[in-house]
């Protein structure tokens, strides 16, 4: 891609990447309010038996995740990493769930001590574009 993107494209991009994939699979996908703070998407099958919900971190290259200042906003059943929207490789997505995010993620040792997840803590193949975790819809 020739231009760099601004947060919100990037953020987009990931957003409806996921959207796309979990409704190949069957799901019935909903976007939540745009900026609300840590669900992104909410999925049912297709009877409304099961609904699942999903929070979307997107990467414009492969950097590490930033998770803020604390970990209690990892409320989602799942955690999509959607990495390399802004490289001409596309969207790469790596599915954990919040706990898998909370064991993986360090601490800053300098500044105002935030969290993060380095790559290779969650580019690892158990998880790379492993939709089969959310089931069929």
């Amino acid at each position: 891609m020739a231009q760099k993107l601004d947060n919100q494209t990037v953020g987009n991009i990931g957003l409806y990447y996921v959207c796309y994939s979990l409704s190949r699979l069957g799901w019935n996908v909903m976007p939540t309010a745009r900026n609300a703070r840590g669900i992104d998407l909410v999925i049912y099958n297709f009877d409304a038996s099961c609904k699942l919900t999903v929070q979307v971190k997107t990467l414009s290259r492969r950097p590490a995740v930033p998770l803020g200042s604390h970990l209690d906003h990892l409320y989602a059943d799942f955690v999509v990493i959607c990495t390399d929207v802004a490289t001409d490789r596309g969207p790469m997505c790596f599915v954990l769930t919040p706990d898998e995010v909370r064991d993986r993620a360090v601490r800053d040792k300098k500044g105002k001590r935030h969290y993060w997840l380095p790559r290779a803590n969650y580019a690892d193949e158990q998880f790379r574009e492993n939709w089969s975790r959310f089931g069929d819809g």
